[in-house]
């Protein structure tokens, strides 16, 4: 059984120290994973304007953003001008992909993407990930093949532009299984692999509970339903730092239950997208995060 593991890379911190801390771990435990990169600017602190949005300020004191993230980075954007995550951490990322980790595009600006993406038009996402395709160009020397999107935001425009540069699969959705989607009444190509299990962010603090909580919680659903389609997302900030020893102890699960622990394009190999279920993306609550993500709906009749 395969169960993907996927970490998004949001901060400039994230990628300088996290990204390299989790490929350490990782390697110790010959687990593969995909890193998505953020690939432009850092403006994290621009996120304080969510603080009206239903359950962000719960989640903040949750989750303890300060002693995550850092003082420095939540300034980012605000008080402090956002450091170029791309050019800055060129060779952060490139280490990533030398050692044997699959790379794709995570978003440009992700406070950006996660705050307007939505309701955005043709024009504004085709622009946020141009820039983002094109530095990854820079970067790897290569086309992107992954895309996940930040905060699992997207629309229509954003799954057009996945399939007119012929991406080999996304993971932009939370859901049950993998699904070629529908938005609009237009079904799409490239097929989405979506996050099916609750991150750890999610679940700590809940009711008082600790990462050890979380673990359990999390190797229970593995356990109760063994089928090679899980989609876990880890971040850089979080299981990168505080949060690593959580980490190890799911792989560590995982790998007593039988997972292998592989990079999203190897799981994805294993089902041809024609084959795959048409299901509509739809926007709804998810437990333990603030505002709407996009979601898996129903499958098209």
């Amino acid at each position: 059984m395969k169960l993907a593991l996927k970490i998004d890379v949001d901060t400039f911190r994230g990628t300088r120290e996290g990204v390299p801390r989790l490929a350490e771990a990782l390697r110790a435990r010959r687990a593969g994973a995909t890193f998505l990169f953020s690939l432009g600017p850092d403006h994290t602190g621009r996120a304080v304007r969510r603080v009206f949005r239903r359950g962000f300020v719960g989640k903040v004191a949750r989750t303890s953003v300060l002693e995550h993230y850092g003082l420095r980075t939540l300034l980012y954007g605000t008080l402090l001008p956002g450091p170029d995550i791309g050019r800055r951490c060129a060779g952060e990322m490139r280490a990533a992909r030398d050692a044997g980790f699959e790379v794709g595009i995570h978003c440009w600006d992700h406070v950006r993407w996660q705050d307007g993406v939505a309701g955005a038009d043709a024009s504004w996402t085709e622009a946020e990930l141009e820039r983002a395709s094109a530095r990854f160009a820079t970067v790897f020397g290569g086309a992107a093949r992954l895309h996940g999107a930040a905060g699992w935001q997207t629309n229509v425009h954003a799954l057009r532009f996945l399939d007119r540069r012929g991406f080999a699969c996304a993971s932009d959705t939370r859901g049950d299984g993998p699904f070629r989607p529908r938005m609009a009444g237009e079904v799409f190509a490239c097929a989405q692999w979506p996050t099916t299990l609750p991150t750890l962010d999610e679940l700590v603090g809940v009711d008082g509970g600790t990462p050890s909580d979380a673990v359990r919680d999390i190797l229970a659903r593995t356990a109760a339903r063994r089928e090679p389609v899980h989609v876990f997302t880890a971040h850089a900030e979080l299981e990168g730092a505080k949060l690593l020893p959580a980490l190890q102890a799911l792989l560590d699960g995982w790998a007593a239950q039988g997972y292998v622990i592989c990079p999203l394009g190897e799981l994805a190999a294993t089902r041809d997208a024609r084959s795959l279920p048409v299901h509509d993306v739809v926007h709804g609550a998810v437990a333990g995060r603030s505002g709407t993500l996009a979601l898996q709906g129903r499958a098209a009749r």
